[in-house]
């Protein structure tokens, strides 16, 4: 026993023994948990299917830690214990989140702090930018951004049009011809929306994220795609010309045809601070490969001194297509160096 400063016999000091037992770093692995998919997230509760097909809600273990690193999200692949039961009021653990095939990342503002930018899904293998025809009208800006977070997760970029009854898209969509995007228009008629099943066809099988500013229609779409859906659908400000948000969290459905379709809130703002420019010209094979020439330090805009995608345009070894390409690419470099969030 330690000294008290008191001869009293009766005071008895545990001996301190903090410290004596150091905290190990090693984790359970957990090799018996039960594999499943988070189909939504609402307030800490996540809502996943499980590989046998039950469907239960779950809570994040401690052990996975906070922040980005500990993040589960819409699309992740995870490891659950507990009660897997699925019965109500019944909750299981997340102990696992296994790796991912692909992130899809956006920061809140460009202006933000580094790191301020977050995850929004995982496992997707192809981001449908939606934008309507008319009302609101569309924002080039935002689908540049959206094509360059494609491009930088490693996922299919596709562009959806819809109200194509409202006004001619044609002029709108051969700003990304060079670009090669492909694109599905929609338009409402009575009773059913005329493009459906080329959309259908292009997200069967796959893992496609929906993305696209308020009122453009994407949660008629999700409705008309997964008839159980029920997603709110709103109506754009006759003032503004804007929608507003009816997605209050993003959600992964099971598509009739196989597949998944995750719809998302409705975004005014993409930053793309988190984007290096050399991976967005990685997603350009031919251009990547001309500029190797570059010197070192390029950034390959359109004031870049001594850039050799310049010299290989003005040498007119490029062509039409090449220049055309080349433009493309630097409109959404300049889209993810921008200052101003929105579209």
């Amino acid at each position: 026993m330690r000294d008290t400063g008191t001869d009293d016999a009766r005071v008895r000091v545990r001996p301190n023994r903090r410290g004596s037992r150091p905290r190990t770093k090693v984790r359970p692995e957990y090799p018996d948990a039960l594999g499943a998919m988070v189909l939504g997230v609402d307030r800490g509760r996540y809502h996943l299917l499980t590989d046998d097909g039950t469907g239960l809600v779950a809570v994040k273990a401690r052990e996975l830690g906070r922040g980005e690193r500990g993040a589960v999200v819409v699309g992740d692949h995870v490891g659950v214990v507990g009660d897997v039961s699925g019965r109500k009021d019944t909750l299981a653990r997340i102990v696992r989140v296994d790796e991912r095939s692909s992130v899809l990342r956006r920061s809140s503002e460009d202006g933000d702090a580094a790191g301020a930018e977050r995850v929004i899904v995982a496992n997707a293998d192809q981001l449908v930018v939606v934008v309507a025809a008319a009302e609101p009208e569309p924002r080039p800006r935002l689908v540049d951004r959206c094509l360059v977070a494609a491009y930088d997760a490693g996922m299919d970029p596709l562009i959806c049009v819809t109200k194509a009854d409202l006004a001619d898209p044609r002029e709108f969509l051969a700003r990304y011809d060079a670009l090669a995007v492909p694109a599905v228009v929609t338009a409402a008629r009575v009773e059913r929306i005329e493009g459906l099943h080329e959309l259908r066809d292009r997200l069967a099988d796959r893992t496609s994220v929906l993305v696209g500013h308020s009122g453009v229609g994407k949660s008629t779409l999700v409705n008309a795609l997964v008839p159980d859906a029920d997603r709110a659908t709103g109506q754009v400000n006759a003032v503004t010309g804007r929608g507003r948000h009816t997605s209050s969290s993003a959600v992964a459905l099971a598509l009739p045809e196989g597949g998944w379709a995750i719809d998302t809130p409705g975004v005014r703002s993409f930053g793309l601070q988190h984007v290096d420019p050399e991976d967005l010209l990685a997603a350009f094979d031919d251009l990547a490969e001309i500029a190797t020439d570059c010197p070192r330090g390029c950034t390959h805009a359109q004031d870049a001194p001594d850039c050799a995608l310049d010299q290989w345009v003005q040498s007119g070894a490029a062509g039409d297509a090449g220049a055309a390409r080349l433009l493309s690419f630097r409109r959404l470099l300049a889209s993810r160096q921008a200052a101003q969030p929105g579209g």
